[in-house]
């Protein structure tokens, strides 16, 4: 009777996405490849790609090798301001990719339109309501609303006030997924009541057994509060730089100087706003990778959502969502 219930909560998103269970897994750069990908759409989940920086040659191999791991639907996640973004379009389009995510703003001319013209879903990110009605009309698939409490790059607002905000405006027009800060399963049920078509973790899936974060990284996790996770600081107004939330450490401070050494470069005319921006996700990307991948959790970028102080231990994909839709069910049931 209680799994009657949450499965009538999630059908429309479940629906949508093309599994059992609707529970996205969040593009963690570095993280969300093919391993966890697969192994959360095998597990009845949802898995997306995060394409990050990926040149369109590494996309179409990454693609590939996860469609040989799991033969359920999964998504990618594009960055909006990639120079070869029409490029990567094309790659999942060759590769038949149901879902295609938009992250970091608003998506360039003729994007939408093309991920649409090739038979899959678009999903973007609307950190605003007013973003989320532009989205809305626009003709975008679904939405991702994610609050500041999320890890990586953040908007200013906490999930619980845009959930309030653009569920009861935009639930009924399209599937909303809510994400940020989300640790357990009976807030899962609380977004579901709310009007939500699903949910989309990040942090929580780190610590998989499946997931190919260096040990280091994932210890990092398991020892961690939700303080911890703090948001960066921008150093310089005119620097277009989205905070970003990750565990407190040297390359923390790392990225402030790297701040003052951009606006340097602007000041002198070395480079414009748009290599400006540009070189600052190039750091974030590189200082990720250090710490995700070679294990350097001292300089590299730990970044996560402040539910990390929920993560306690390391367990296979299928136990974690398993455990999330068991406590959905329980707080349904009360």
């Amino acid at each position: 009777m209680f799994m009657s219930k949450l499965a009538h909560l999630m059908k429309r998103g479940a629906e949508f996405l093309g599994c059992d269970v609707a529970i996205m897994c969040g593009a963690m750069s570095w993280v969300s490849e093919r391993n966890l990908v697969s192994a959360i759409s095998n597990a009845g989940g949802f898995g997306v790609i995060a394409c990050g920086a990926m040149t369109p040659e590494l996309l179409d191999a990454e693609i590939a090798a996860t469609k040989a791991l799991t033969s359920k639907p999964f998504g990618v996640n594009l960055i909006t301001m990639h120079p070869q973004i029409m490029e990567l379009i094309a790659v999942c389009t060759k590769h038949q990719v149901s879902h295609i995510v938009l992250a970091g703003g608003l998506p360039p001319k003729g994007s939408i339109e093309a991920i649409k013209e090739s038979g899959a879903k678009v999903l973007c990110f609307a950190p605003a309501l007013t973003l989320a009605k532009k989205f809305a009309r626009s003709g975008v698939d679904a939405l991702i609303i994610e609050g500041s409490e999320a890890g990586g790059h953040i908007g200013p607002v906490s999930t619980s006030v845009l959930a309030q905000e653009i569920l009861p405006e935009l639930g009924e027009q399209l599937p909303i997924f809510v994400a940020g800060g989300i640790g357990r399963g009976g807030l899962v049920a609380s977004y579901l009541e709310m009007g939500a078509a699903g949910v989309q973790l990040g942090t929580r899936f780190v610590c998989a057994h499946e997931s190919i974060a260096h040990p280091n990284f994932k210890q990092a996790f398991l020892r961690a509060n939700a303080r911890d996770a703090v948001a960066s600081v921008q150093i310089d107004p005119r620097l277009p730089v989205i905070p970003v939330r990750a565990l407190k450490n040297k390359g923390t401070e790392e990225f402030t100087k790297k701040q003052i050494e951009v606006a340097g470069k602007l000041d002198r005319g070395e480079i414009d706003m748009e290599a400006a921006q540009l070189e600052i996700e190039t750091y974030w990307a590189g200082a990720l990778r250090r710490a995700v991948i070679d294990g350097d959790v001292e300089y590299g970028s730990v970044m996560a959502g402040q539910s990390v102080g929920m993560v306690h231990v390391e367990r296979p994909v299928v136990d974690i969502i398993a455990k999330l839709v068991r406590e959905a069910e329980e707080a349904l049931a009360r």
